[in-house]
């Protein structure tokens, strides 16, 4: 979001959200209306939770919502390690609101109507909902201090547009017969001392708090994992997008300019960019310089998941340049 914040009708025209506006209302199959799981507020301003998940079919009660309290959206995705690490922000300063604003989370994967009308070209995305209007935030993960800064000029934004309101989230003895979440177990102390360092802007310190958890326990797959999303943040630190991908145009074989782009890539969600452009460079570099791209591409696998198909697809395809 850009120093003087943007008015709600700043991305009409690079945003259309009709279409899903016009499908949330139209009758399911059958003749009933689609089911509608989002919370929205009820008479008395109240919604299940503050941090609510919204799909394709439910996103209209969303924009309803918007015109009570600023709704925050934020475009995520399993494989993606820097959404990982905005979501906990995001979603402490909205607690810390209490109630001004809501937080809406789609998940890009499963919901592919919400990311074409967002044009999310790249995630973590983050954009506001303003009286059914979208409003430009920021893409990336930023600091928790900056996350505070912006959601200060969206308030500003709806109170100048007229949305003035906030909602409460309903008391637990209305949801009878749910039995109560346990509470997440404490993080363990270097896992904490990595996010607190991610928190700073401290790569350096985050990588080394992981790499001594997986030196205690080198089984540890969240040190693993953590690990691997915070190299990635560090590489792509202050690289310049187009700078990057003018030098691997100039040098299709340097392997160093190829994996800047491949960082940067996989970083704003193009998986597949990422997948296809190390896997030519492997089939094409001597087999002597392969080592590092296949340990590139390894660290992908694990940060996308096996569970995504394209890494099941990638897979294959360096198994049969390898043998």
């Amino acid at each position: 979001m850009s120093q003087n914040p943007l008015p709600p009708t700043a991305m009409r025209g690079a945003v259309d959200l009709s279409s899903l506006r016009n499908r949330a209302q139209s009758p399911a199959p059958g003749g009933s209306a689609a089911p509608d799981a989002a919370p929205s507020a009820d008479p008395a301003g109240t919604v299940p939770s503050l941090v609510m998940d919204v799909t394709d079919e439910t996103f209209n009660q969303v924009l309803e919502l918007s015109r009570t309290v600023p709704v925050v959206v934020d475009l995520w995705a399993e494989w993606c390690g820097p959404c990982k690490q905005l979501s906990p922000a995001l979603e402490k300063v909205v607690t810390e609101l209490e109630g001004r604003v809501v937080l809406a989370k789609v998940d890009v994967d499963a919901n592919p109507q919400l990311a074409q009308a967002f044009r999310a070209q790249s995630i973590p995305m983050v954009v506001a909902l303003v009286g059914g209007q979208p409003v430009p935030l920021f893409t990336g993960a930023v600091p928790e201090a900056q996350v505070r800064e912006v959601f200060a000029q969206l308030l500003q934004v709806a109170a100048q547009n007229g949305v003035t309101g906030s909602v409460s989230v309903m008391d637990a003895d209305e949801d009878q017969g749910e039995p109560e979440e346990p509470e997440e177990p404490p993080m363990p102390p270097l896992h904490a001392e990595a996010f607190a360092a991610i928190e700073a802007g401290d790569f350096t310190r985050a990588i080394a708090a992981y790499e001594k958890a997986l030196g205690e326990n080198p089984r540890d797959a969240d040190a693993l994992t953590g690990l691997a999303q915070v190299r990635l943040l560090d590489r792509v630190q202050g690289l310049d997008l187009q700078q990057a991908r003018d030098a691997a145009a100039a040098a299709p074989l340097d392997a160093e300019a190829q994996l800047r782009v491949a960082d940067l890539d996989l970083s704003g969600g193009h998986v597949d960019d990422a997948f296809t452009r190390l896997l030519g460079l492997f089939a094409a570099l001597p087999s002597d310089e392969r080592a590092e791209v296949r340990a590139r591409l390894i660290e992908y696998f694990g940060l996308v998941g096996d569970a995504d198909p394209r890494v099941g697809r990638a897979r294959s395809q360096l198994a049969s340049l390898l043998f």
